[in-house]
């Protein structure tokens, strides 16, 4: 590592010698599992994989203002950091478990989808027992050196509460950008969410201001995701019966369940996955916002609990003092005197606008992939870019960049747009790190299944022939015609 080396010293000098094979930037679940895949991979003429991470955050955590009790993972625990690609690896959920002896508990509590919070801390346990992981490093610019056909990872490192140290410079063959994304903010409520004041924050803050929330007289929530459900479900369970004085809305047309049937499942398989990529670009684009359902809807269970917690108080008579709105649109906002917060709204469907005054706001409006420009603008004149100025990803997960640049950058979570509705999934994350590695050794270090779905996606099959179960290829419907014009002659 040279964390404390400034750029041009001389021991940073000598690291030119010896470069990594592999710098990964940002260290979320992503990254880990590409870190984990990693470790003890052989390279080269019989070497370890040279491997080393950075992370500006002190430690891991995962969405820790979303860790609310009670909410469980929308994956079951084998999309684990590892298992879809190496059921044996030490760095597994059930490793995790037998380390803290907790096999025989977890056998008998009969749970294939586990808590968040158990998720973050088997995700901590791993993150503090991997070599190669350093968090409180900043990485400021990513270069290509074409003389010594290296990268160049520019970085700070930062001390205990988050100020710069000392400076630092990585050389890689290859990096992996897992930068993960951000909350995402609507322009109206920008403004009210960066002022002091009235409480108007992201669902990613929600449990470091809950007290503060529950102490307001009137709450809304926006967005009808799995955050703003089970924020309002939350929020619902706290308060008094009859005095709840909660509002929900969603731009959604229904507070709609998540398409959780097996065969809606085959959307985040490697099969698929392969199919979007293959689309042509203006095919994918169209798709993403359609398959909404697929990834931003609301598991039955979250909803099922919402709609007991609601119903359990009309009991005794009257109806709880909470709104749930869909089609509603947040035209613009602003605060009325120095205690609330007016929120402008349209409803889509009935074209009818109105006024709603709030005494805090919980934005579960999602995130964004983070921009690479920022982190890449070193590199933007080898990137190519599709029609919309985006980053072209090949089926590797690689940028595409110039020919000249021989090494590799493999892009984790920021391919939604070339891979589809799979990216963020955390059940593809062991096999998109398998992927990676294999491309980046050249090898198979870890042979990946040829066919995960039953469904055909399309009517050309993109796979191997011989594979055990596959079923025949179809013929195009004017070849069968023409076969059957010579037959009859």
């Amino acid at each position: 590592m040279t964390g404390t080396t400034a750029p041009g010293t001389q021991a940073q000098a000598q690291d030119l010698d010896r470069p990594h094979d592999l710098v990964g930037i940002g260290i979320g679940p992503f990254n880990l599992s590409l870190a984990a895949l990693a470790h003890g991979l052989q390279y080269g003429e019989g070497g370890g994989l040279a491997a080393t991470f950075y992370e500006q955050r002190p430690a891991f955590h995962w969405h820790p203002g979303l860790l609310i009790d009670g909410t469980t993972l929308q994956v079951p625990f084998l999309a684990d950091l590892v298992t879809l690609a190496d059921p044996a690896s030490p760095w597994s959920f059930l490793s995790y478990l037998k380390a803290r002896d907790r096999l025989f508990p977890f056998y008998f509590a009969e749970k294939f989808h586990i808590q968040r919070a158990e998720y973050d801390a088997y995700c901590r346990w791993v993150s503090s027992r991997l070599p190669g992981l350093h968090f409180g490093h900043q990485v400021d610019a990513v270069r290509w050196n074409p003389e010594r056909a290296l990268f160049e990872v520019d970085f700070t490192q930062l001390d205990t509460h988050g100020g710069a140290e000392s400076l630092g410079r990585a050389y890689a063959r290859h990096i992996a950008l897992g930068i993960g994304t951000e909350p995402y903010v609507p322009e109206p409520l920008k403004p009210l969410a960066e002022a002091p004041g009235v409480p108007v924050l992201h669902s990613a803050d929600y449990l470091e201001h809950r007290e503060r929330l529950l102490a307001a007289g009137h709450i809304t929530v926006i967005g009808s995701g799995q955050s703003g459900a089970e924020v309002f479900l939350d929020l619902l369970r706290a308060r008094p019966t009859g005095a709840e004085r909660l509002h929900w809305l969603a731009r959604t047309e229904a507070f709609a369940p998540m398409e959780y049937s097996k065969l809606g499942l085959e959307h985040f398989t490697p099969d698929y996955t392969r199919y979007f990529h293959a689309l042509p670009e203006s095919v994918r684009n169209g798709l993403v916002p359609q398959q909404w359902q697929l990834h931003k809807g609301i598991d039955a269970d979250t909803i099922a609990a919402i709609h007991d917690e609601l119903y359990r108080r009309t009991l005794d008579g009257g109806w709880p003092d909470a709104v749930l709105t869909p089609g509603v649109h947040v035209r613009t906002a602003g605060r009325v005197a120095t205690s609330k917060v007016e929120l402008h709204l349209e409803h889509l469907q009935q074209g009818t606008r109105s006024r709603l005054t709030t005494d805090a706001v919980v934005l579960a409006t999602g995130y964004r992939e983070r921009p690479l420009d920022r982190i890449l603008a070193g590199l933007d004149p080898y990137m190519r870019r599709d029609s919309a100025e985006r980053p072209r990803i090949d089926e590797q997960f690689r940028l595409v960049l110039d020919p000249c640049v021989t090494g590799s950058v493999y892009v984790q979570n920021a391919e939604r747009h070339t891979h589809g509705v799979g990216a963020p999934d955390l059940g593809l994350a062991a096999w998109r790190s398998a992927t990676i590695l294999n491309s980046l050794t050249g090898k198979e270090p870890y042979p990946l299944p040829r066919r995960t779905a039953f469904t055909s996606f399309g009517l050309e099959r993109r796979e191997a022939p011989g594979i055990p179960g596959q079923a025949p290829p179809l013929t195009p419907l004017e070849d069968r015609l023409e076969s059957r014009i010579e037959d009859r002659r």
